[in-house]
């Protein structure tokens, strides 16, 4: 796993710099480790209010740890008339945790998340970004097992 340093200090210089460095760390830790916003704040030279305020604004980063395999599902209107309720219980029955939850093995996260742009095939759950749907709660097994 690269250090987050390492990373950060490759797109310092980029404009935009920050927000590709957030995505780089976390592709390699799913996740955005605290003291690794402190260190873009630094080698940035901006505020850790702003650094910790770019890394909560967007709904794609998450900063503290969280599983290796993502799961985030829609709560938009045309996923939650469709069924997404019965989504999220066979979710958190297979997993055995709570929405917002990780696995104790660090494997699962179960995230919720706005329109994926998939209303064509609701509901509609992504994982690691993949997105699976015309979902059904007898799915999620064979789904959960490809991770």
């Amino acid at each position: 796993m690269a250090d987050y340093k390492y990373i950060i200090n490759k797109y310092k210089f980029i404009p935009g710099g920050l927000i590709e460095a957030y995505h780089a760390i976390q592709r390699e830790y799913s996740y955005i480790p605290e003291d690794a916003v402190l260190a873009a704040s630094k080698a940035f030279d901006i505020p850790y209010a702003k650094a910790y305020g770019v890394a909560t604004f967007y709904s794609y980063f998450k900063v503290g740890k969280r599983g290796k395999n993502v799961i985030r599902i829609c709560e938009s209107a045309p996923c939650h008339v469709a069924g997404a309720a019965d989504i999220v219980a066979a979710l958190e029955k297979e997993l055995n945790i709570k929405m917002g939850e990780t696995t104790a093995d660090g494997k699962f996260t179960l995230e919720f998340t706005e329109c994926v742009g998939q209303c064509q095939a609701t509901p509609v759950i992504t994982i690691n970004s993949k997105p699976y749907g015309d979902l059904s709660p007898d799915k999620i097994p064979a789904i959960l097992a490809e991770y």
